[in-house]
């Protein structure tokens, strides 16, 4: 863990102010092995299509977006086939990607930078393995916390049942009313995250992880249990079904 340091907050913006900005960063540098492919499961086909290309098609459907940088590992071989055969105008693919998905997400975010976004602009991150979200999904966040002090996250109310295990069996029954499944997008201004993703260090696991930890509180914006991130086998044809049940 770094230093710590003060996260800053913005006020709404004023009428004369700079418009409103919003970015997207879709880490896609990881393999995926639980999933238990021969190809990195972003590239797995699920209803025609590679999965990651659902899930650019699903932003490039949100006209609000400025522009998205898709980050891939520095040795993926993958990608350059499938935006040939698939363009995505609004992304930029970059080889930037780290061993955790942090890093990868630092990575994009410094890219955005480096082509004109700034701090105050708002970054929309989003896993590369979420491919069932959709344009109404990733407004409705947008909406949500594009006044907002700090930003936040789409997320689902924890429906089942919680346990703790010790040993292989159960040692603790966990309160469920206020637990909630952290999804992605997750939307946050791009100085504010890029610092909190730096000094957290690369074990976190979301971005909101990260801001938490910077002493903010995020938004949290209902989302939907279809916006699942396709992690297991059994994952795949579920997810198909779906997308074949939207048409």
């Amino acid at each position: 863990m770094g230093a710590e340091f003060e996260a800053r907050t913005y006020p709404m913006p004023s009428h004369t102010s700079t418009p409103i900005r919003f970015f997207a960063v879709i880490p896609c540098a990881g393999f995926g092995s639980r999933a238990g492919t021969a190809l990195p499961k972003q590239y797995q086909p699920i209803a025609g299509l590679p999965m990651v290309v659902h899930t650019l098609k699903a932003f490039a459907g949100v006209s609000r977006i400025t522009q998205g940088v898709l980050v891939l590992a520095p040795d993926d071989v993958h990608m350059t086939g499938v935006l040939a055969a698939h363009p995505q105008p609004l992304f930029g693919a970059v080889r930037t990607g780290g061993a955790t998905r942090a890093e990868s997400v630092l990575a994009g975010l410094r890219d955005l930078a480096k082509q004109g976004a700034h701090d105050t602009d708002w970054v929309l991150v989003h896993d590369a393995a979420r491919c069932l979200v959709t344009p109404a999904q990733i407004n409705a966040l947008m909406d949500a916390c594009q006044n907002d002090a700090v930003g936040g996250l789409l997320a689902h109310k924890l429906a089942d049942t919680l346990k703790v295990e010790a040993n292989g069996r159960v040692s603790q029954t966990v309160d469920r009313s206020d637990k909630w499944l952290a999804q992605t997008p997750q939307m946050f201004r791009l100085g504010v995250l890029s610092q909190a993703l730096a000094h957290a260090g690369a074990l976190v696991t979301d971005e909101a992880s990260a801001i938490e930890a910077a002493g903010l509180q995020p938004l949290l914006v209902a989302g939907s249990a279809q916006n699942f991130k396709v992690t297991y086998p059994e994952d795949f044809a579920l997810a198909q079904a779906i997308l074949k049940s939207r048409g």
